[in-house]
């Protein structure tokens, strides 16, 4: 039994981000019903939207919506928002990942659906917030992060920032703030009785993952803004950097603590490196002339050996080191797999299917993976039927495009 068992939770989003926070909360036993819009509906996205379309492989493989059931309901008919609000009256979550203002058109926004459900936690993804003067406005991760101070500490010193993949406004600050702002509202639930609304947007959330980075945690006792390429985590100091090896590949060093650093050193029989360890005043400080020659000799050091060689020989010396995979070698990594992230689960159909697994383990209420993910519009007759519609209701609303 999973510990969010019983709980019912509504999904209206797109996009991967609202898509994996309210995976983390079917994983974790919730019941979530992810409401899609049917075929006919003109849908404006991105163009790599979660819509599967009737493809069973396609969805099998979209690990992001495994443990949910789809239905394929018209919200901008009378209608469907009707379903949607029968939905809401025994839901405890419902998460949207619309623009401000999008869900009131619908008939879904916070305000109404309370008078339905006081006890309903209502969770809002949007870019900037559901105010502000920047409300209204598209945006990606590249912009988030942009305007959250990320993308300019990303990169070198002497070189443009770098785009990063999307995982920190995207992943790290909507979805998973998301999750964390839904369980706190339940919790206070437990206290109050009462729902809320959950405002999450993905800029906020960016801000205080930057602002806790060393070299920026300090600014605002020390007045000093941080630079690309010049911080101590940047890759700039020898003691935390990613080196290229014998065979093309690359290896990373995160010795930051002082005896970590010192038992590299005397590892690679370099003990006149030791005094290059981590200072605080890294922090602030670029890395001098004396830093950059230790750093251009492990350089030409690590290109001694491969990649495997070099952490074979580091993994048993207390050393932080991992090596730069690619994709399909993380799949098959000894702790990857001990540790069970990357599982497979039986299809009827297509046999054993390969998914990520389950990140947070509680060893008395695991999460699990109860079933798939769904193709659009799967379970649609099977939840208006729980709602009380009979077949000659259902094959009504089909024939006027009101679900699919």
């Amino acid at each position: 039994m999973g510990p969010l068992e019983g709980i019912r939770a509504l999904e209206l989003t797109r996009m991967p981000p609202g898509a994996l926070c309210t995976l983390i909360l079917a994983d974790m036993g919730a019941n979530v019903i992810k409401i899609e819009a049917p075929p006919q509906v003109e849908v404006r996205g991105a163009g790599f939207t979660l819509s599967r379309g009737d493809s069973v492989k396609e969805a099998s493989y979209n690990f992001l919506d495994r443990n949910k059931r789809s239905i394929a309901i018209n919200l901008k008919t009378a209608e469907g928002q009707r379903i949607l609000h029968q939905l809401v009256r025994d839901a405890d979550v419902l998460v949207e990942g619309f623009r401000p203002g999008v869900m009131k058109r619908l008939g879904g926004d916070y305000e109404a659906l309370k008078e339905i459900n006081p006890r309903l936690i209502y969770c809002s993804l949007s870019g900037y917030g559901q105010d502000g003067p920047y409300s209204q406005m598209p945006g990606h991760d590249i912009n988030y992060i942009s305007f959250g101070g990320a993308l300019d500490l990303i990169g070198e010193a002497d070189g443009p920032p770098v785009v990063p993949l999307n995982i920190i406004a995207d992943y790290a600050s909507a979805a998973l703030h998301g999750v964390i702002g839904i369980l706190l509202a339940l919790f206070a639930r437990e206290r109050t009785g009462k729902g809320q609304h959950v405002d999450v947007s993905y800029l906020d959330g960016v801000i205080p993952l930057v602002a806790a980075v060393p070299g920026v945690i300090d600014y605002f006792r020390e007045g000093i803004t941080p630079r690309r390429g010049e911080t101590a985590l940047s890759g700039c100091y020898p003691y935390y950097a990613i080196y290229e090896t014998k065979d093309g590949k690359y290896i990373s060093i995160g010795c930051i603590e002082p005896w970590l650093w010192e038992n590299l050193c005397r590892a690679l029989a370099r003990e006149d490196f030791i005094p290059y360890h981590f200072l605080l005043e890294h922090f602030v400080k670029k890395p001098d002339e004396k830093y950059a020659k230790v750093f251009k000799e492990l350089k030409q050091i690590f290109r001694i050996k491969t990649r495997d060689e070099w952490f074979d020989f580091l993994k048993d010396k207390d050393v932080c080191i991992g090596k730069v995979y690619s994709w399909d070698e993380v799949l098959n990594d000894p702790q990857v797999l001990h540790r069970r992230m990357i599982v497979e689960v039986e299809h009827p159909t297509l046999g054993k299917v390969r998914q990520v697994g389950i990140p947070i383990k509680l060893s008395q209420t695991p999460g699990s993976i109860r079933r798939l993910a769904p193709y659009l519009g799967q379970h649609t007759e099977e939840v208006l039927l729980e709602l009380g519609y009979n077949a000659e209701a259902i094959s009504e609303l089909k024939r006027r495009g009101i679900i699919a």
